[in-house]
């Protein structure tokens, strides 16, 4: 009995034994297939570094004014008779837009230059009655003190007739009438908007530095808010001081605006055009990672192990950036002509990791 029981554990033990050693067996060849196993390479797109010309700007943001541009406003006091425009219309320069009530400095008018025909028949009789003899020399300068008098009012009456009658200081398009048909108005109403749009003024500042390297006459591109619009002109002036509250300088340009495509007070994004660069480095900012530990893009590299095949891989390049102008950016160390750089897929890799290049994966604007 007691051999027989002897015996069951010694094949119960071993059994577990075998069990156990088989586990351990299985767990060791898979950890070998794992680790002797190579992963599938990684489809990645590259970009090819070259030197390229490098168009530098500064960003700004502006605003758009017309290089002519006044809110108009009454003269003289008075009741409207007349509104000579509508909303929207072409202006031209002296062009009549509003008459006031001028009717009784019409009549004044009248009596004034009434007045002025009889100073004047009076002056030429005495001067007669004088080079004859037979008049006074002061009844003579009496006459020509009421003539000048007679002059002088009636200029005056003309002036205030003037200012009954408001017409255009330059040519451009009117806004929406301000006043109505009999309606009485006080001097300094204002009555509409006048706006030449023709050529545009776009005003915004840059900080000291930036300000330093820009100068009248340099290239400026102007861009909508919503991309659709975007016209060229140039820097026409520099204000001679700094801001004591922004510390930025204000800077103006010119710009066409033939197509009265911008309107006064608009919101634009500014460029300003810095002179060009050959042989610079730059890449598309979508191509560096960056982390604590710095700014760095994957290289694609061709390795041959001792007794085996080419085989690409990407490496991980900590690099330098400069300069940025719209999507790139200024490779100033870490990369050299030649090499290609990843593009697309970076996000699936680590250093050293094996890859194929596909440049079907390109995106459109990392293409060199």
């Amino acid at each position: 009995m007691i051999k027989r029981f002897i015996i069951a554990i010694l094949l119960l033990g071993l059994i577990g034994g075998g069990i156990v050693g088989f586990n351990l067996f299985r767990a060791k060849m898979i950890g070998q297939f794992f680790a002797t196993m190579k992963p599938a390479p990684v489809p990645v797109s590259v970009s090819e570094v070259t030197p390229q010309l490098w168009a530098p700007g500064l960003e700004a943001i502006g605003t758009a004014a017309a290089a002519q541009g006044v809110d108009l406003a009454t003269e003289a006091a008075g009741i409207v008779r007349e509104i000579r425009f509508k909303a929207n219309d072409r202006i031209e320069k002296g062009q009549l837009l509003v008459q006031i009530d001028d009717r009784t400095e019409r009549a004044d008018l009248a009596a004034a230059e009434a007045a002025l025909d009889l100073a004047e028949t009076s002056l030429t009789r005495a001067r007669e009655l004088r080079e004859r003899g037979v008049s006074a020399t002061t009844t003579l300068d009496q006459a020509e003190a009421t003539a000048v008098e007679a002059r002088s009012t009636v200029a005056k009456l003309k002036a205030v007739l003037e200012t009954k009658q408001l017409t255009a200081p330059f040519g451009g398009t009117i806004g929406i009438p301000q006043i109505e048909l009999g309606q009485f108005v006080t001097a300094g109403t204002p009555y509409a908007t006048l706006q030449d749009r023709s050529q545009m003024r776009v005003d915004f500042t840059l900080s000291e530095q930036q300000a330093g390297v820009v100068a009248p006459g340099q290239k400026v591109t102007v861009t909508s808010e919503v991309g659709d619009l975007s016209l060229a002109g140039e820097v026409t002036g520099i204000e001679p001081k700094i801001d004591a509250n922004s510390r930025l300088v204000t800077i103006r340009a010119s710009v066409p605006n033939a197509e009265d495509r911008l309107t006064p007070g608009q919101f634009l994004r500014v460029r300003v055009s810095l002179p060009e660069e050959e042989g610079i480095i730059a890449l598309p900012q979508t191509v560096v990672s960056s982390n604590l530990y710095g700014d760095s893009v994957f290289v694609v590299r061709e390795e041959t192990p001792e007794g085996g095949e080419p085989t690409l891989i990407a490496k991980q390049v900590f690099v330098k950036l400069g300069r940025r102008s719209d999507a790139l950016v200024e490779i100033t160390e870490g990369l050299k002509a030649g090499d290609k750089v990843v593009n697309a897929g970076q996000n699936r890799l680590s250093s050293g990791a094996t890859v194929t290049i596909d440049n079907s994966l390109a995106p459109v604007a990392a293409t060199n």
